[in-house]
């Protein structure tokens, strides 16, 4: 996190940055249980509620707030809404070198927006197409009203399609819970593509593969063309990622709201 300028020129320049070592072990560790905590509380609400138990209604209140998806194994390979469930994921940014960085891409108003979890267990795997990042969780979309479109629910919660100009005020951190390669799904990204408004997967012959480690961080702007295949069949390693999106301020345009700012 020493070179922190490089780092800025290189966002600015290709969309994204690799900052190695971003995250301490220790703290990936926390991370893994709180996670693992929070997406199994809401499995035994789900399952209690299946089942009719008395108690699910509160259950479900209080634990299944990261609505979740599961393979047939019970491996749970994508979540929403962590923001609302993982304590941990509203402080570790807070101080150090992340912060730093955060504040020099955002400013000093920048705020957490949205909290997601993946994961290529080996019993789920995945591919994703190139696309890129443009829903925005909100309190409210019934305003329709640009410069917002296509209102729709996720996991319970309103979204909406922002604007390039609202896009380009965010910045995602994925935070690398496990080693990735080309063995679990690692994504590729497309060099400089924040900047473009051609058509998606222009330019894919440059495309660049993120191999990290653990406790590495890959800043992003939402923009970015990104993609990524699924796991090698052979292999048993996961692939878990903490996708956090930050916008550099608490306001929004035509009346709306963000459906969670945390502010540091």
């Amino acid at each position: 996190m020493a070179d922190s300028w490089t780092q800025a020129d290189r966002l600015r320049q290709h969309g994204f940055v690799l900052l190695h070592g971003a995250v301490e072990r220790s703290t990936v560790a926390e991370l893994i249980q709180q996670c693992d905590q929070a997406l199994q509380a809401e499995a035994s609400a789900e399952q209690a509620a299946s089942a009719g138990q008395a108690a699910s209604a509160g259950q479900a209140a209080s634990a299944g707030q990261a609505a979740s998806a599961r393979s047939a194994a019970g491996h749970i390979y994508a979540a929403r809404n962590l923001i609302d469930a993982v304590p941990m994921v509203l402080q570790f940014w807070k101080a150090g070198g992340l912060n730093h960085f955060l504040r020099q891409q955002l400013g000093d108003a920048f705020g957490l927006v949205r909290v997601l979890y993946f994961d290529k267990p080996p019993d789920r795997s995945w591919s994703l197409p190139w696309h890129q990042d443009r829903a925005i969780a909100v309190q409210d979309h019934q305003q329709g009203v640009e410069p917002f479109s296509r209102p729709s629910v996720k996991a319970g919660v309103p979204h909406v399609i922002a604007s390039d100009e609202q896009l380009q005020r965010m910045l995602t951190l994925r935070v690398h819970l496990d080693d990735v390669d080309h063995q679990n799904g690692a994504l590729e990204v497309i060099p400089g593509s924040h900047q473009w408004t051609g058509c998606m997967a222009q330019g894919i012959d440059s495309r660049v593969r993120i191999d990290a480690k653990a406790g590495d961080v890959l800043a992003m702007r939402p923009l970015i063309q990104h993609s990524s295949a699924a796991s090698d069949p052979q292999t048993r390693r996961h692939r878990r990622i903490v996708h956090l999106e930050f916008a550099a301020g608490p306001d929004l345009p035509a009346g709306y709201q963000w459906h969670r700012f945390e502010s540091c």
